[in-house]
């Protein structure tokens, strides 16, 4: 078993970003971690075409699903890919591949050179982003956008109800993801298992996995606590990107505090592979809003 490895789990929609992703990661990975893909065994061809075969190693959701005995499949294949996908990136452990694995998006991209020893203590225990989102609640409120903080505050809530702490609210977000084999193994038998349940019936459009890895954490100890601050700069919002490049900031500049670069594929819809299933006058109204949030940020 490794000590660390990179790993995203990506479909056929995301595959001209996670083309992206490879590409730096070829480029700026120093210590030649092994990068692990993993999408539906459907688009396993489909990867192949546009990723061609060098510089991964596939693995199947499937493999990845059924590495759990008490996984319902049935469940897997009902629910929506949205949500699917986080359980499954929250399960990758179950593979014993490694003790611990950067979990990445597919709209993410390295932009300077980076080692284990940005993950790892010199003693092999993993870091752990967690912070309380100040940034970006104090930009968006700025920006008039005060929905942002009130609906993740909202979450955090929710999720830190389910373990019963009191205190702040603590984000382990955005993407990339330090994670622990230790910890996500800790939620099943001292979590799940206790009260008959299993990830799939915990993890929901109000629990996300990002914060129900950090309330275990924060709930079990399995290991210990090195809080870092994210490891990418990420562009939650198109109104974001535009506001921060127009203050001057660019991926040179970001370079000096962070190591990658999340554009998040929900505005940017230029890299979506496949042709749109959207009608014409939708992707133009589209385009127009976003022109106009472009605009807004001279305001």
């Amino acid at each position: 078993m490794k000590d660390f490895v990179l790993y995203c789990k990506s479909y056929s929609r995301d595959l001209l970003r996670l083309k992206r992703l490879l590409d730096s990661i070829n480029k700026f990975n120093v210590d030649r971690l092994p990068f692990y893909i993993s999408t539906p065994k459907t688009d396993q061809a489909l990867l192949i075409e546009v990723l061609g075969q060098e510089g991964y190693t596939w693995v199947a959701d499937e493999d990845i699903v059924t590495a759990n005995p008490k996984a319902s499949f049935e469940k897997y294949r009902a629910m929506p890919g949205g949500l699917s996908q986080q359980i499954v990136k929250s399960e990758f452990w179950r593979l014993g591949l490694s003790e611990n694995y950067l979990c990445l998006d597919s709209d993410s991209l390295f932009i300077r050179d980076f080692h284990q020893s940005d993950f790892l203590s010199a003693d092999g225990m993993p870091y752990t982003v967690l912070h309380q989102n100040k940034e970006l609640f104090q930009i968006a409120s700025n920006r008039g956008q005060d929905k942002v903080e009130r609906e993740l505050k909202a979450e955090a809530d929710r999720v830190q109800k389910l373990f019963g702490r009191v205190g702040p609210n603590f984000y382990c977000a955005p993407a990339p993801f330090i994670w622990s084999a230790k910890v996500w193994q800790s939620l099943d038998t001292q979590f799940l298992q206790p009260q008959g349940m299993s990830i799939w019936d915990l993890i929901t459009p109000e629990h996300p996995e990002t914060l129900i890895y950090g309330e275990t954490l924060l709930k079990f100890h399995a290991i210990p606590l090195i809080a870092i601050e994210p490891l990418f700069r990420i562009y939650h919002y198109d109104w974001q990107y535009f506001l921060m490049r127009r203050l001057g900031e660019t991926e040179a500049k970001v370079a000096k505090h962070y190591m990658g670069i999340i554009y998040q594929s929900a505005w940017e819809s230029e890299l979506n592979f496949g042709a749109s299933q959207k009608s014409l006058s939708s992707r133009s109204l589209k385009r127009l809003k976003r022109f106009g949030r472009y605009l807004q940020s001279y305001l």
